[in-house]
């Protein structure tokens, strides 16, 4: 059983755990990096990067259809290869680590091979991957970072296991889009790739178990994007029950309880393919916790320094602060520092994330319910971005909203829906007031420039 020694062992190396290792090695420090599938993790091969490219493509195909509306006659014949090639060649590599694992070794830590597990305090037992038997102990003399991040969770529904479901893993390795799909879930991921497939000639139906779909969001986004949806035949269907799966001569089959129908009876959707995004679960179930001690929850438990003990941290989508590629990256900072000895600051509770659906969806801070729910004096400024100058300009695509959720009281944002084209660009100004505390007095006394639709927030700070 080999052994090795070094400062840090990091266990995972999705973005976060990626630009740790690069951080404290470029410090000084000895680290040894683990991972057991690609390294970069689930963002550039199966997440953000290849959907925002299927994205990307389905919002062109958008576009061309306003043309008749707004510039002459631009005939659209949806054709999901190109999108695919992207993926394979520009953005996985056909879904090949090389570079990104060379990256590891180019800055200066090791990179062993396997599953890691904790085996006691700042000790790691590594599995090699396709070498049966081989293990390898490290030792660190600082401690150990976990970044194992999640996976698909599959819900519990009678019949679903077993099935060829697609996961967003499967969803974002295909080569065509299909003639129908259910997707089971109206959270960011599920939504995304509804409607981005949709618009490549899939017909899409959303069920969603919860009352709303983006119930994250607020309640008028969730208003907005459903609106959306339906106007461009995108079957939305919330407070529903997923009762049972089936499939046969490759067609699915999804019985629901659908209170819409007002009839009680249970109503069977059909389609080619089926996307399951109901969640993710995190991957700490066989990561050695019970070795140091610590009893998780559905997450890891950590300080503002990311510490869950000592010589233990953890960082990004199992520590449940925000399942976000970018709040990895700020947390893996956090880490570093705190390994360091280097000074924290305080930890950045703003939250600002984007659904990339098409209006965008920004949201940062708290939604009203969650202000409420916190006792702070509510006022709401709300208003339509179509109504807008900009709006009125931009024509077919318009639809959105600027809601703002100010605490009375100290004259602050203290959260922000910002909804429509480019609605995450926009989202940038908002999220600096909530971070900042920056004054609503400041806020309208400010110059907005003309016609922007970030000039929007002007007019819902009037409302």
């Amino acid at each position: 059983m080999p052994e090795l020694s070094c400062d840090v062992v990091v266990v995972g190396l999705g973005p976060g755990g990626e630009a740790l290792v690069a951080r404290l090695a470029a410090a000084g420090l000895d680290v040894v990096a683990v991972e057991k599938e690609l390294v970069g993790g689930e963002c550039p091969y199966w997440g953000c990067i290849p959907s925002k490219m299927v994205i990307r493509a389905a919002n062109a195909l958008a576009e061309a259809r306003r043309v008749d509306r707004l510039a002459g006659r631009a005939p659209v014949e949806p054709d999901f290869g190109p999108v695919a090639r992207r993926i394979r060649e520009e953005a996985t590599d056909d879904w090949d680590d090389t570079v990104a694992a060379d990256r590891i070794v180019d800055a200066g830590a090791r990179l062993v091979r396997g599953h890691g597990r904790l085996d006691g305090d700042r000790r790691v037992v590594v599995d090699h991957t396709g070498d049966a038997g081989e293990v390898t102990t490290i030792v660190a003399s600082k401690g150990v970072v976990l970044n194992t991040g999640t996976t698909a969770a599959e819900p519990p529904v009678p019949g679903l296991a077993g099935t060829p479901y697609w996961t967003n893993r499967g969803i974002l390795e295909t080569e065509t889009a299909p003639a129908s799909m259910i997707v089971i879930g109206g959270g960011p991921i599920g939504l995304e790739l509804a409607q981005a497939f949709s618009r490549f000639g899939t017909e899409v139906t959303v069920l969603e178990v919860g009352p709303r779909i983006l119930a994250v969001e607020e309640p008028e986004s969730s208003a907005l994007i459903a609106s959306v949806f339906a106007a461009e035949g995108i079957g939305v269907h919330a407070g529903v029950s997923i009762d049972a799966v089936a499939h046969a001569d490759g067609v699915f089959h999804v019985t629901c309880g659908d209170p819409s129908t007002g009839s009680g009876q249970a109503r069977t959707f059909e389609a080619e393919r089926l996307l399951v995004a109901a969640g993710r679960r995190s991957r700490i179930d066989d990561v050695g916790l019970e070795t140091v001690g610590v009893e998780p929850g559905r997450h890891l438990t950590v300080d503002d320094a990311m510490q869950v003990k000592g010589g233990l941290w953890a960082i990004g989508d199992i520590v449940g602060r925000g399942a976000f590629t970018h709040v990895s990256m700020y947390q893996s900072e956090r880490a570093a520092r705190s390994i360091l000895g280097e000074p924290l600051g305080d930890y950045d509770a703003s939250f600002p994330r984007v659904t990339f659906t098409d209006p965008e969806v920004g949201g940062v801070g708290l939604t009203e319910k969650q202000a409420r729910d916190r006792g702070i004096a509510v006022r709401i400024g709300v208003t339509d971005l179509a109504a807008s100058s900009r709006g009125f300009v931009h024509g077919p695509g318009n639809e959105g909203l600027i809601k703002v959720v100010i605490d009375d009281e100290r004259g602050v944002i203290v959260g922000a829906n910002s909804v429509g084209v480019a609605g995450g660009e926009t989202l940038a100004g908002l999220a600096f007031a909530v971070r900042a505390e920056i004054p609503v007095e400041t806020l309208t006394n400010t110059i907005y420039a003309y016609p922007t639709f970030w000039r929007a927030i002007e007019s819902a700070l009037a409302t």
